[in-house]
């Protein structure tokens, strides 16, 4: 970098070409010869920059040839100067550090210029230049040099001896260049991780990198990797690397603008999950969910096949009839400043089963069920859901009876010997239906009415001389029961202290009661019923006499 601007030649015509030193000095504890001449010095690795092929030139109007003043000119217009001399005035080594004095001071640098004044060092009247190749420390420089009527040389000089420059004139010090631009990589997004790249710098230096955003610098972003914040979004980044080598200058170099920083991408790190029974009038809980970053704030929706479910923006939902059958999941958008938001759906439960209707009390059937008497239903008690609907409907035989759906059911002909029962459905829409089927005790009784009717039959099984007379009475029998037809079942006859039993079937049916006294007697009929038809008796009163009716109409003649 050149350090001196607008600094105006002097016309060759008017300045006088002056020489530095005639002699170089032995070797002291303060400075001492690295190497001697152009070829002893290639030899050892130590070159000219190309002087030995051009010292026959003049430099800023300096002597050619081997002089101090000719070589460090020559050094300085190969560093990038003006091939023109930056001051006024006269040429020889001792007018330098005068004539530049706004540029020089204490500080060697590589590219500098080491500046002896009149009788300083090792210099005569004329003072001495040379060129800083190296900085080893504050206290120790090496140089090359070239000197009027003697040879080329490298020289390495102590601080503390007396040959240690009056100063350094940093004309064009050198800097530390960037061999390979520094770069970044990574995606420019809010929590993405960028990595700059130092580059490559000659000589090899101490890199300190900056971050900057829009052109500022990121307050502590000096480490080789930097995750843009919410405060970058939407800014360029780049970073400056400043390379440092001792006794050079700093070395500065900037990498291309990135893109606009975007916004950053949430990681869901565990998807929202759902608990609870999928059924009716039972409630579902979701979690939110785990994201990395962490979300600034989340919110819930809650689907059903995928449909987002009114005003349901909680942690729970209360499963409604009208969720029946669908399938739920719960939506969670997690947001955080800076990053895009991010939507993620739990897994889908299975389709929502119907409620449970539940009971406090259950239904009961009361009433004592024979024709004419009167059913009745005890309601129970719903406890979930308290609106559900009841509706009964009566049965004959497990099969509907037309008309009757209420809590009283009287029964009829039509329902004697059938089993009537009563079928409580308890229903609501999203609830499975609850069904009782209450049956009456038994089978619907009815009564019966017996009636019979008695005539004697007369037997004589003797002859006129010794009749031997038989006396019978014969029972004509019937049954008769409503809601049955020809209804049968046992008969006991009581008379004179015997039973006899039979049967009537079809509603009728006949016993003989033999061998039976002469004289008035009482006779009990007694029909014993069925499960369905009930006991009943009648009483007849018959004479029997003693000897055989002459008339006619009697029942006479062999048994």
């Amino acid at each position: 970098m050149t350090r001196i601007r607008g600094l105006i030649g002097v016309s060759l015509t008017t300045l006088l070409l002056l020489v530095g030193l005639s002699f170089a000095p032995s070797a002291t504890a303060g400075q001492v010869a690295l190497c001697d001449g152009y070829s002893g010095c290639a030899d050892k690795g130590y070159g000219n920059r190309g002087y030995r092929a051009n010292n026959d030139r003049m430099w800023w109007r300096m002597y050619t040839g081997h002089n101090c003043t000719n070589y460090v000119a020559y050094r300085m217009v190969q560093s990038g100067m003006s091939p023109e001399r930056p001051w006024d005035g006269g040429g020889n080594a001792s007018n330098w550090g005068h004539a530049m004095s706004r540029i020089t001071d204490d500080t060697p640098m590589v590219g500098s210029v080491a500046w002896w004044d009149s009788h300083q060092g090792y210099a005569g009247s004329n003072g001495h230049v040379a060129y800083v190749e190296e900085v080893v420390s504050n206290r120790e420089i090496i140089v090359s040099e070239d000197f009027w009527g003697g040879d080329f040389h490298w020289r390495r000089i102590t601080k503390g001896d007396r040959y240690w420059p009056t100063g350094f004139i940093h004309f064009n010090d050198r800097e530390v260049e960037a061999t390979e631009q520094p770069t970044i990589t990574g995606d420019a997004a809010v929590g993405e991780t960028l990595r700059a790249s130092a580059g490559s710098w000659t000589p090899s230096a101490d890199e300190k990198l900056q971050w900057y955003a829009a052109g500022k610098p990121i307050p502590g972003a000096t480490e080789p990797t930097f995750t843009p914040t919410p405060a970058q979004r939407k800014t360029r980044l780049s970073v400056v690397v400043t390379a440092r080598s001792k006794g050079y200058v700093d070395g500065i170099a900037s990498t291309p603008r990135s893109r606009k920083v975007q916004p950053g991408t949430l990681v869901a790190a565990a998807a929202p999950a759902l608990e609870g029974t999928v059924r009716v009038a039972e409630t579902l809980t979701t979690s939110r969910g785990a994201f990395e970053p962490a979300a600034d704030s989340t919110t819930v929706q809650w689907l059903a096949d995928g449909e987002p479910i009114e005003g349901a923006t909680g942690n729970r939902l209360k499963l409604t009839p009208g969720l029946m059958d669908a399938r739920i999941t719960s939506r969670v958008t997690a947001v955080r400043e800076g990053y895009h938001d991010l939507v993620v759906t739990s897994p889908a439960t299975e389709r929502v089963a119907p409620g449970r209707i539940v009971l406090d009390e259950p239904w009961r059937l009361g009433g004592n069920p024979a024709r004419g008497e009167r059913l009745e239903v005890e309601p129970g008690t719903v406890v979930t859901p308290e609106d559900a609907e009841v509706t009964y409907t009566w049965l004959r035989d497990g099969k509907p009876v037309d008309g009757r759906d209420g809590l009283r059911y009287r029964l009829g002909t039509a329902d004697v010997g059938r089993l009537v029962a009563v079928e409580v459905e308890v229903s609501r829409r999203g609830y499975a239906t609850q069904t009782q089927v209450l049956e009456a005790e038994h089978r619907t009784t009815t009564t019966s009415r017996t009636t019979a009717e008695a005539r004697v039959k007369m037997v004589d099984k003797g002859t006129r001389r010794k009749p031997d007379v038989r006396r019978h009475v014969v029972l004509d029998l019937l049954v008769e029961a409503r809601g049955v037809d020809g209804p049968a079942g046992p008969v006991v006859v009581k008379v004179d202290g015997r039973e006899v039993e039979t049967r009537v079937e079809g509603g009728a049916g006949k016993v003989k009661l033999r061998n039976v006294e002469p004289g008035k007697h009482r006779i009990r009929v007694v029909y014993l019923g069925t499960e369905v038809i009930g006991r009943s008796r009648d009483v007849v009163t018959v004479r029997v006499p003693r000897d055989v009716p002459a008339e006619d109409g009697s029942d006479t003649g062999k048994d």
